[in-house]
């Protein structure tokens, strides 16, 4: 694989991702909402703040740039950026729920299947071929999932709404061109706060009082949100959805490690199994790219 700063961009911001459940596990004591809430809240702040002071001239360029383009791609670049903003909120809230309430293996196990899930949806949306190999290896995802439904089939149902939010996100945003990729990102938080602010003064836990909560919610915000999903925005722009499927892989098999050694989580014989199966199906999927074999030309 080519190496370029998309690579690089893409593959930074899932190795900076594998490291989120250290800064999200300690607030497991706080409602998943409330997370939600104030890591949603604290990013729109952030980035509108830079949007409006740092980067006026991006902002003013954006701005004409938008006003000059046919209204259907206005209408399209709208739609885009909008239901994008509704898939991160859902995605941030599932994975939150099932990073703190589930386990980490079953945030985990979302993050290895979302880069199948990305594959296929792109198949059928974008178009992107698979090969003979690509669709094998689907086969035996789907395979380890059903292994693992046997006894846990609550934690895979949530897994995999976490990993099918973030595909339709990565595969929506993939046709979302023509804008800045920092201030997209901006509109997409600032609707997803909009979407929550009014469930906030019901569903809200109380404001909390401990200054770690504050910090982390920072550290979640900055590090953990706005560096990597830019990253991931800027990097769609050089690459596939299969590409970053590739690299996508970081991020699960990080939390993974996490989880048995940090964590110290239990796991059985069937899971292991499972998992197994889901990491030799990494290596079918993606076997032309590991093994340097150059892809058949088609005519």
């Amino acid at each position: 694989m080519k190496f370029s700063k998309y690579y690089l961009s893409a593959f930074v911001s899932f190795v900076i991702w594998g490291f989120f459940s250290l800064a999200l596990k300690p607030l497991k004591d706080y409602p998943s909402l409330d997370i939600l809430f104030y890591r949603v809240f604290f990013c729109a702040v952030i980035m509108s703040v830079t949007s409006l002071f740092i980067r006026r001239k991006v902002l003013a360029d954006n701005i004409r740039i938008f006003k000059q383009m046919p209204a259907m791609q206005r209408k399209t670049v709208t739609a885009l950026t909008l239901s994008g903003g509704v898939l991160l909120t859902a995605n941030w809230f599932f994975f939150i729920y099932v990073m703190n309430h589930i386990s980490v293996k079953a945030a985990s196990f979302a993050y290895l299947v979302c880069p199948i899930m990305t594959t296929v949806i792109a198949f059928f949306v974008l178009n992107e071929k698979l090969s003979k190999w690509q669709w094998t290896a689907v086969s035996m995802s789907v395979a380890s999932c059903i292994l693992l439904s046997f006894n846990n089939i609550a934690d895979i149902a949530y897994s995999l709404i976490v990993a099918a939010s973030y595909a339709f996100y990565l595969v929506s945003q993939r046709k979302n061109t023509g804008m800045d990729k920092f201030l997209v990102l901006t509109v997409q938080i600032l609707f997803s706060a909009l979407i929550l602010l009014p469930f906030y003064p019901v569903y809200s836990a109380g404001i909390p009082t401990e200054f770690s909560f504050y910090a982390l919610i920072a550290v979640i915000a900055v590090v953990f949100t706005i560096i990597p999903l830019y990253m991931n925005l800027y990097a769609l722009q050089g690459v596939t959805s299969s590409t970053m499927g590739i690299l996508l892989y970081i991020n699960p098999l990080m939390n993974f490690v996490t989880a048995l050694f940090y964590f110290h989580e239990p796991i059985n014989f069937i899971q292991i199994v499972a998992y197994s199966i889901i990491l030799i199906s990494i290596v079918v999927f993606n076997e032309r790219f590991i093994f340097g074999r150059k892809r058949a030309v088609l005519v």
